[in-house]
């Protein structure tokens, strides 16, 4: 079915939604839920159709039309569409690096719009939000240096000004730039207050792999980066309201990262005593799946 699939994709125009959207999803789960054999060869048969990937570059540009100042707060079919798309590419991404695959046709994408996207959000609806983090994540995992990406923009920053290249700290973290980063994760820690629990799980992720990409680069950035004293602030509210428990997956996944980095001023013994105490209280048996791996995760840091 990829086959048929594929070259239908091929052969529509971006503003065909109603059959681009569930075949694009269709793409996207043929990869996902599919054994390693069976995957390798989807994205072998994905990568070699050029008049998908030319769709799929169309869509990706279409982000940045399809942007009226008075965007519905639903998702809008072609919302939908955007969102399908980037996780497509994402995955693309994703699996052409694993499985080495032969690329036909590389798709461009303009770094500053897909920060400025993050960064400044444009009342864009969270499921789009949350497919464009995802692939800002796969492209941060390879160092911008994957074989089916050309990534253009990277002299501009997200205000849109010209970055100067003399500094040493735009150097150790190109493509990106410092106020690029500053500004990322100052909009990351804001979108995790909206507590929306899909909206958090992609923004902590996001900020892991920036983080570990600083850390690659310059690891003064990055601890610099883990260590900022609003964290600790944007944890406390967190954990305000109706759940207090330190066990929320996006607290530990946060708290994890911190102890990683040795941020001492964000995460001291005392809220470690803490999670431990809960989790010797909690059954274990009985947490979710989200929140047992998070746990995992950060006392195998511990």
């Amino acid at each position: 079915l990829l086959f048929p699939v594929s070259n239908l994709c091929g052969k529509c125009r971006p503003r065909d939604t109603d059959l681009l959207q569930p075949s694009l999803n269709f793409l996207y789960w043929s990869l996902h839920q599919t054994t390693p054999c069976s995957q390798q060869r989807a994205v072998a048969v994905l990568l070699s159709n050029v008049s998908l990937l030319e769709l799929l570059q169309k869509v990706l540009e279409c982000t940045w039309l399809w942007s009226p100042p008075s965007r519905p707060a639903y998702l809008s079919s072609e919302d939908a569409l955007l969102c399908s798309g980037w996780l497509l590419v994402a995955s693309l991404l994703l699996y052409q690096h694993r499985y080495n695959t032969e690329v036909h046709q590389t798709l461009s994408v303009d770094l500053t719009e897909v920060l400025n996207a993050v960064i400044f959000r444009n009342k864009k609806p969270i499921l789009l939000l949350v497919s464009i983090m995802q692939f800002l994540r796969a492209v941060l995992q390879q160092n911008f240096s994957s074989s089916l990406l050309v990534i253009v923009g990277q002299n501009t920053a997200a205000g849109g000004t010209q970055l100067q290249p003399s500094s040493l700290q735009d150097t150790a973290l190109h493509p990106l730039a410092m106020q690029q980063v500053s500004s990322l994760v100052v909009s990351l820690q804001n979108l995790l207050v909206h507590k929306d629990l899909l909206l958090s799980q992609a923004v902590v992720a996001c900020l892991e792999t920036l983080v570990e990409y600083l850390y690659v680069k310059n690891q003064d950035v990055a601890l610099h980066v883990a260590s900022q004293p609003w964290h600790r602030f944007l944890l406390f509210t967190l954990l305000s309201g109706g759940q207090k428990s330190f066990l929320q997956p996006e607290v530990l996944r946060l708290m994890t990262l911190f102890v990683r980095y040795q941020s001492r001023n964000i995460i001291s013994q005392k809220e470690i005593s803490q999670i431990v105490h809960e989790a010797a209280e909690a059954n274990i048996a009985e947490l979710p799946e989200a929140t047992s791996y998070a746990l995992h995760l950060f006392l195998s840091q511990v």
